[in-house]
């Protein structure tokens, strides 16, 4: 339990603690919904296993298998990102996370939600320059180039967020409200815990959401829409089926990435007279499917990968 101390008289507070919770309603049986979190084992195996084909395999060493690196990386870290408090929930029963340790954990979940929109967006930049010229594709994006996108991306997200955590700690917080919706920190969640206006903390998560999935997914449309024009000018029925299909796996990438997205955006906005086990379902959705989802879709529908991803498990097991 949090500590007890009186708050009477007290003009400004912040909790020592927050209490965190699972899914509401389910609680009796924690220990057997923890099983399909073995999920996080699979989106962890499944990205790491990316990043080592992609390292040892010569012939992947592409832009397009750079920016899948990318993705694999990100995931890697929104999965760890909440890991440690929903499985501490789940098998534990350990629901305290401090005041900090909760900022701390809101500002990577969500820098690395910002990282996976803005590498998807590159991913679509990189389909559409291999579609549209590839002839030049080695040309235009170099080993120099993509350094520098990633290095924007990580710069993006940080400095998007870096305000979030500080702009919570100027707020004054309710004693009797130390109870989160979730078993991981949420901005939204946290935000709502407060008893003080928290318009500037609206706005700015508002705008931060519209500057970077808003802005990212119409970019990526608008990719397509050029993408479409290119594939629909080619003269060979075959030509056009075959530039499409290397586009299949990033659109279905795009796809387990914003859906959940827009559904959390959409049950914030509309659902709250939805019961509690729902939110907590789509939030859960929204954090642990694409990691999970992300290389089965690269494995299945990516030749290359899948030979690369089963040469490294060979490997690893004749060693």
């Amino acid at each position: 339990m949090i500590p007890s101390r009186s708050f009477n008289n007290i003009s400004f507070f912040q909790p020592p603690a927050f209490l965190m919770i699972g899914i509401p309603g389910l609680e009796a049986i924690h220990g057997w919904i923890s099983i399909p979190f073995s999920m996080y084992t699979v989106a962890l195996a499944g990205n790491c296993l990316i990043l080592l084909a992609v390292r040892r395999t010569p012939s992947l060493h592409q832009p397009m298998y750079y920016f899948l690196s990318m993705l694999a990386l990100t995931d890697v870290g929104l999965t760890l990102s909440t890991m440690p408090t929903t499985l501490a929930v789940r098998w534990f029963d350990h629901r305290l996370i401090s005041f900090n340790a909760c900022l701390v954990q809101l500002f990577f979940l969500h820098s690395f939600s910002v990282v996976e929109s803005s590498v998807l967006l590159a991913m679509s930049f990189d389909r559409f320059v291999a579609t549209s010229n590839p002839l030049r594709y080695a040309s235009v994006l170099t080993d120099s180039v993509i350094i520098r996108i990633g290095v924007v991306i990580v710069a993006r997200a940080t400095l998007s967020l870096f305000p979030v955590p500080f702009l919570l700690k100027c707020l004054n917080f309710c004693p009797n409200k130390t109870l989160l919706s979730h078993s991981f920190c949420f901005h939204p969640d946290v935000m709502r815990r407060a008893c003080a206006d928290i318009t500037i903390n609206i706005l700015y998560g508002l705008y931060v959401v519209v500057s970077t999935a808003g802005v990212d997914s119409l970019l990526i449309v608008l990719s397509y829409t050029f993408i479409l024009c290119t594939v629909l000018g080619l003269a060979s029925p075959r030509e056009r089926i075959r530039a499409l299909n290397t586009c299949v796996s990033h659109i279905l990438a795009v796809l387990v990435f914003f859906i959940p997205v827009i559904g959390v955006s959409m049950i914030r906005r509309f659902g709250r007279h939805l019961p509690p086990v729902v939110h907590a379902l789509v939030a859960y959705v929204y954090l642990v499917v694409p990691p999970v989802l992300n290389p089965i879709i690269y494995s299945v529908k990516s030749r290359p990968i899948r030979e690369a991803m089963l040469w490294v498990l060979r490997r690893k097991c004749q060693s």
